[in-house]
């Protein structure tokens, strides 16, 4: 009843081979079904073994074109974008170039016009939602936490249903070997590890990127913030997600402190906050610095991989993607101004700097 499926790689399947995979998944099925008829006590299982066989099948079938033959990086990237511009209401993007792209738009109406399973691996770096008329410090002076409309909470349950919605999106796209990595503060990290679980992910490490040179306290009244948390998890417990162990552990990160030569990678990072170089063609309130993204694309994806980032802000993760190299990039952000920003990194990122 069972099949294995390397029995029906990709690369090798041709349409009545596909055919055939059709009907003996409808085969299974109905074998399944009955089963569970008779041992009601195994449903659960066995429908969870039908949601795995319909992601084989649906990702095979996503990887292969009309003949059977398989579809390379660039052009599974190009058919992403196509069904998008050849939608009955056209999405078009902001900016494209070949090998990456930005959409301002909301993420939701991008994520929920993608083929399932057609993403490699995703960073999102959310609304934070804590602009209440509270105070930081900037440069050395007070200045407000306020960010801008889309950073304001709208109390913990329309919060949570927020991130339950963006998460679930994104599950729907990512590959069966794809992660998902969150950045967060106290703010938001921990309800987006609740409903990253609650999704059906799995949870591989949860980062702290401690910062430096972070902003003192200006109240005293507490412990200075000075890291963020990173979430990576896999889309399912047994997948087979990228981790390039390799690099990680003999690679040179001459700007984390704590990382010594040759030895694991370990689960802190130090890695200051964006410097003026970063901000160049503008900046944004919760802009990550360069390394930190740079670090997560070459840990987590490999050459021909799809990256998406649905709340792209000024195009850090685009900018490390493009320095990882052979990689394809999908940017969406719902401000315009900070696509407009984004735009720019892109077109400057791999390029010479300028005499």
């Amino acid at each position: 009843m069972f099949f294995h499926y390397s029995h029906y790689s990709a690369g090798k399947l041709s349409l009545g081979k596909k055919n055939t995979l059709s009907l003996k998944i409808a085969e299974i099925q109905k074998k399944f079904k009955a089963a569970a008829g008779s041992c009601p006590e195994n449903l659960p299982a066995l429908f969870y073994l039908l949601s795995i066989i319909h992601l084989v099948y649906s990702t095979t079938m996503e990887q292969l074109n009309t003949d059977g033959t398989h579809i390379e990086p660039h052009q599974a990237f190009s058919k992403i974008l196509s069904g998008l511009t050849g939608l009955e209401n056209p999405i078009q993007p902001y900016f494209s170039q070949p090998d990456s792209v930005i959409y301002n738009n909301n993420c939701l109406e991008i994520l929920s016009n993608l083929p399932a399973a057609s993403i490699d691996m995703i960073f999102a770096d959310p609304p934070y939602l804590l602009s209440n008329n509270g105070f930081t410090c900037k440069n050395g002076k007070m200045a407000t936490v306020n960010k801008g409309k889309w950073d304001r909470s709208a109390g913990l349950e329309n919060n949570l249903e927020f991130h339950n919605t963006w998460i679930s999106a994104c599950r729907r796209v990512l590959k069966p070997e794809g992660s998902l990595w969150i950045s967060g503060t106290y703010h938001s990290i921990y309800q987006c590890g609740y409903l990253i679980q609650k999704n059906g992910f799995h949870i591989l490490n949860d980062i702290a990127w401690f910062k430096p040179n972070a902003a003192p306290n200006l109240s005293c009244r507490f412990f200075t913030a000075s890291h963020e948390t990173l979430l990576w998890a896999r889309r399912n417990y047994s997948a087979k997600h990228t981790f390039n162990y390799s690099d990680m552990k003999n690679g040179t990160f001459p700007e984390d402190k704590l990382k010594k030569s040759r030895t694991q990678m370990r689960s802190v990072w130090s890695i200051p906050t964006p410097g003026p170089a970063e901000k160049q063609y503008g900046k944004h309130p919760t802009q990550k610095p360069l390394a930190l993204l740079n670090r997560i694309v070459k840990a987590s994806t490999k050459p021909g991989d799809i990256i998406l980032d649905p709340f792209s802000g000024t195009g850090t993760s685009g900018a490390a993607v493009k320095n990882a190299g052979s990689r394809f990039y999908i940017g969406i952000e719902l401000e315009r101004q900070y696509c407009e920003i984004g735009r720019k990194r892109l077109e400057a990122a791999g390029k010479p700097p300028s005499a």
